[in-house]
C-alpha cells in the first residue's frame, strides 16, 4: 500500500518536479500546450503533463499510451475515445473543466454523486497499478481529446518510448 501512495505522490508532483531541470527543448513548436520535453514527457508552463503533436500527427509516447490504458481500464464506463455513455459522464470534457491534480485525486480516490434522480459512482482506482502507474498517460490522452487536438480512434503513429518513461513504468509495477 506505501509503494502506491508513493506512485501516486510521484505521479501527481512529477511535472512540477521536472519544471526546473535540464530539459530537452523549451521552444517546441506547433499548436499544443507543450512548453517544453524532459526525459520524453512533455509539459506545459506550469510544469503539468500534457501532450504533443507533431504536424505529421505523430504523438507524443503518453498520448500514444494514454490511449491504450484508457480502452483498457477506463471505457467500459466513461464510453470509447472518453465520449461518454449512459452509465457515465465523458472524461475528454471533464479534464477540460478540471485540472490535472483534480483528476489525479479524483481518479485515485473515488468520487460519489447521488441525487434523486441519479447514483453516479465511480470507485477508487488508488491501488490499480494498471491505472495508477499511467495517471499522466491517461490523463494527457483525455486533454487532447477534450482539446480537439485528437480525433477518435488509435493513433496511427507515436513518438518511441523514452528510457526514463520505460525504467519509470518498470519500477512502478514492480513496487507494492
Amino acid at each position: 500500500m506505501k509503494s502506491i501512495a508513493r506512485v501516486l505522490v510521484f505521479s501527481a508532483v512529477a511535472g512540477v518536479a521536472g519544471a526546473g531541470g535540464a530539459t530537452e527543448n523549451r521552444e517546441i513548436a506547433g499548436d499544443g500546450p507543450a512548453a517544453y520535453k524532459e526525459e520524453g514527457r512533455y509539459y506545459n508552463d506550469d510544469g503539468v503533463p500534457t501532450y504533443f503533436i507533431a504536424e505529421d500527427g505523430t504523438v507524443d509516447w503518453l498520448t500514444f499510451s494514454g490511449f491504450r490504458r484508457y480502452h483498457a481500464e477506463c471505457h467500459v464506463c466513461h464510453g470509447p475515445d472518453g465520449m461518454g455513455s449512459t452509465y457515465a459522464p465523458p472524461l475528454k470534457d471533464a479534464v477540460v473543466r478540471m485540472d490535472y491534480y483534480d483528476f489525479v485525486y479524483t481518479v485515485s480516490n473515488g468520487i460519489e454523486n447521488v441525487d434523486a434522480s441519479h447514483q453516479n459512482v465511480m470507485p477508487s482506482f488508488g491501488t490499480n497499478k494498471n491505472v495508477m502507474c499511467y495517471i499522466d498517460d491517461i490523463y494527457v490522452y483525455l486533454e487532447a481529446r477534450g482539446d480537439g487536438a485528437l480525433p477518435r480512434g488509435r493513433p496511427a503513429q507515436k513518438e518511441a518510448k523514452a528510457d526514463a518513461i520505460r525504467e519509470f513504468e518498470d519500477a512502478c509495477m514492480a513496487g507494492g
